[in-house]
């Protein structure tokens, strides 16, 4: 079986869907009947059937790396000449576009996965009107995938919603053996220049509106001494105020590790997560968790494995900190790589997604059935 994966969402800065391709890349490859290509935006074309393959696109400025294909015709060929057994789409826009045209000439089934929540993003830049063409959008555009699976029950829930049908939850996992507790190697407070009694909070991730680092800054200075926030994320290592640190952006899953098992606890006060999958690479380090109530946050912090806020508000987060650090934090990290290990390895998450694409693969749906619908 030769399987293709596409999307936009691939840059040297980007996160969670390059790790989540990555990782299925890796897991697939152990697969002697499963060959795996990557389509994503490049510098330059090439096509490399089971390897990384990259269409020239313009690169966006400001955007940590980000290209844009504009070529429909050019990304549909690619797919076309790739000649796989199915296609999947993750993003909204023109590869997706582009792999319905060729799962169509090509007869197999295509999915989509809708990593991004785009009727709540543009609702955020435009107002009412850009989510409600956003809603319109998708509808017309996954009318014609065989599947669309998404991260967690509140993306499932919101694209239902709208009237978008087939939809399958497909969770993201992490890599235990990497993001592990064995990763606490570093003298982080000294390397901050902190005191040895700094009760250490970490947050990774893009430093994008909608992670809220506002907000995490907002609860580290409520609280005062002993707290401190690292971010990690920034260009360069820099101290911002008394209360936090920016480190450099890791795309070096090691080193990643490293730092967030170096730590006391993990902190997230992003609004618009359609999953986490940084909260479960810290909870595969036995980090507890402190997060919002807010996107699919609350799917996956409970009690058992740290404290959600009671709302996404400066005291409430304050608050959920300091009970945090009232609890056996031991005993949280503990249940929180227990539950990795059941639900989250990467191997199990492929083998659920791998026993999808054979339904679809077993029982195709007419790929003419959307020649009709015009986008």
């Amino acid at each position: 079986m030769h399987i293709v994966d596409t999307t936009l969402f691939y840059a040297p800065h980007s996160g969670g869907v390059k790790r989540y391709l990555h990782e299925k890349r890796r897991c697939l490859q152990q697969h002697e009947d499963i060959l795996h290509t990557l389509l994503v935006p490049g510098r330059s074309n090439a096509l490399i059937a089971g390897g990384i393959s990259t269409l020239a696109a313009p690169r966006l400025p400001h955007r940590a790396g980000y290209r844009w294909p504009i070529r429909l015709a050019a990304w549909r060929q690619a797919l076309v000449t790739l000649s796989p057994d199915l296609i999947e789409a993750g993003d909204p826009y023109l590869p997706a576009v582009a792999s319905r045209d060729a799962a169509q000439r090509l007869g197999i089934p295509a999915v989509a996965f809708a990593h991004s929540d785009l009727p709540r993003l543009l609702r955020r830049y435009v107002g009412t009107p850009g989510e409600r063409l956003a809603e319109s959008w998708l509808r017309k555009l996954y009318a014609s995938f065989d599947a669309v699976l998404v991260p967690s029950q509140v993306i499932a829930r919101r694209l239902e919603g709208i009237g978008i049908a087939r939809v399958a939850v497909q969770p993201l996992g992490v890599d235990a053996e990497t993001f592990h507790p064995r990763q606490a190697v570093l003298d982080l407070r000294s390397q901050l220049g902190l005191p040895a009694r700094t009760r250490l909070l970490v947050f990774a991730g893009r430093l994008a509106p909608e992670k809220n680092i506002s907000l995490l800054r907002a609860a580290l200075r409520r609280l005062g001494a002993p707290y401190h926030l690292a971010i990690v994320g920034g260009h360069d290592a820099r101290r911002l105020d008394a209360h936090t640190s920016v480190l450099p952006y890791e795309a070096d899953t090691t080193r990643l590790a490293q730092l967030i098992a170096s730590c006391d606890a993990f902190i997230h006060a992003g609004t618009q997560e359609t999953f986490g999958m940084v909260v479960l690479e810290a909870f595969a380090c036995s980090r507890p968790v402190v997060a919002v109530p807010a996107g699919a946050l609350p799917e996956l912090v409970d009690d058992q494995v740290g404290v959600l806020a009671r709302a996404a508000s400066v005291p409430a987060l304050a608050d959920a900190v300091a009970e945090l650090f009232t609890r056996d934090r031991g005993v949280l990290g503990a249940a929180a790589r227990t539950r990795v290990e059941r639900d989250y390895a990467w191997p199990r998450v492929v083998a659920q997604q791998l026993d999808l694409y054979a339904q679809l693969l077993r029982h195709p749906r007419a790929h003419s059935m959307a020649a009709g619908v015009v986008l």
